[in-house]
């Protein structure tokens, strides 16, 4: 019995799952820029810093499913690369204060380092995605992501923090 049908129907199943998540990866980039630059708008809150990680890190229930499970090695190295690329994502994270209340800067690099990551991001995953499983490629992605926004957010509530203490007179 010839089954090389199967082996071209899971190969589109897996060509459509890499195109349908690298749209969304980048519908999720667009959103992020205009999200960016209305909060140019309204003061800072440390809760405003804070609550992002905390809604994102409820997609680490995913890892609840099998498909998904990834050894401890390879979540430090995705952890880890997160942390690598949140560097240019504090680097275009600026505060400032008007009128006594501390503001996000907008920075004009700003989508462009969103879509220079969003990028790279697909380059790896066309790389890795032909060694490993989606779901295992998933989940390594969910901490890559995780890990560079939980970076970034630390270091600018960092940042406010200290603006807060040493700028503001009630601080």
């Amino acid at each position: 019995m010839n089954l090389e049908w199967i082996h071209s129907y899971e190969r589109v199943i897996d060509m459509f799952w890499a195109v349908a998540s690298t749209i969304v990866a980048a519908g999720m980039a667009i959103g992020m820029i205009f999200v960016r630059l209305n909060a140019a708008k309204k003061p800072a809150s440390i809760k405003k810093i804070i609550l992002p990680p905390l809604f994102m890190s409820t997609g680490a229930l995913m890892f609840i499913f099998p498909v998904f499970h990834i050894p401890w090695i390879q979540v430090m190295e995705a952890f880890f690369v997160g942390m690598i690329f949140s560097i240019l994502l504090i680097k275009s994270s600026k505060f400032e204060i008007r009128d006594q209340e501390i503001f996000l800067v907008p920075s004009k690099a700003f989508p462009f380092i969103l879509f220079g990551l969003l990028i790279v991001r697909i380059v790896i995953k066309i790389i890795i995605g032909s060694t490993i499983s989606y779901g295992e490629t998933s989940g390594m992605f969910f901490i890559l992501a995780f890990g560079m926004i939980v970076t970034w957010r630390a270091s600018m509530l960092y940042q406010f923090m200290q603006l807060k203490k040493n700028a503001l007179p009630n601080g």
